[in-house]
């Protein structure tokens, strides 16, 4: 029995060929230090050559992904291509055994502009109109506005006592631990706890 065409479609269904890529997709490949070389680009990215028993691989640039960014920032380091659909490449085990301390250091700096989260030191004000709240803030790296949706998904809880707000952006902002607030920040983050 032979495979049919799709109407409208320009080739024929490749069964084997979509089952080599459904394996390959659900396949963990771990990345160590013994079967990868990662280097800096001129352009500040990161390059990686990756070598295995099969085949060499080389991606000009690579996007790096915390699999848990808030509670375990060095495990499962996803190693991911940079185009639209973002495929895996592979997984670091642990950022402080698996790759020597330079690769780490390359990895991190790439982790620390992804996830760029200012961590929130005041309260100066924070206003609500329309549906939206207007932040003032001091924050580790500086003064800061920035406005969210008066909704849950803006502000979320990490834990008993940590916040992460999330702006219209996608700039996220983080409070370790709100009840160090003052009773008057306190009273203005009331609604969002």
């Amino acid at each position: 029995m032979g495979f049919k065409q799709f109407e409208g479609a320009d080739e024929e269904f490749n069964l084997e060929q979509m089952e080599a890529e459904t394996e390959q997709m659900l396949r963990l490949r771990m990345i160590t230090k013994d079967n990868a070389t990662f280097a800096r680009t001129k352009g500040g990215f990161v390059s990686l050559d990756l070598s295995e028993s099969i085949a060499a691989e080389h991606y000009d640039r690579i996007r790096v992904v915390r699999s848990f960014p808030f509670t375990d920032r060095n495990k499962y380091i996803s190693i991911r291509t940079i185009d639209e659909k973002s495929k895996e490449i592979g997984m670091i085990r642990d950022l402080t055994t698996d790759v020597d301390p330079e690769t780490r250091k390359m990895l991190e700096e790439q982790m620390d502009i992804r996830y760029f989260t200012p961590i929130i030191k005041k309260i100066n004000n924070i206003k609500d109109e329309y549906g939206h709240a207007y932040f003032d803030v001091e924050t580790d790296q500086g003064p800061c506005k920035f406005v969210i949706y008066m909704n849950s998904s803006s502000v979320v809880n990490l834990s008993d006592v940590r916040l992460l707000i999330s702006d219209l952006d996608g700039n996220r902002f983080e409070i370790p631990d709100y009840t160090k607030l003052s009773a008057r920040e306190l009273k203005m983050l009331d609604l969002f706890l």
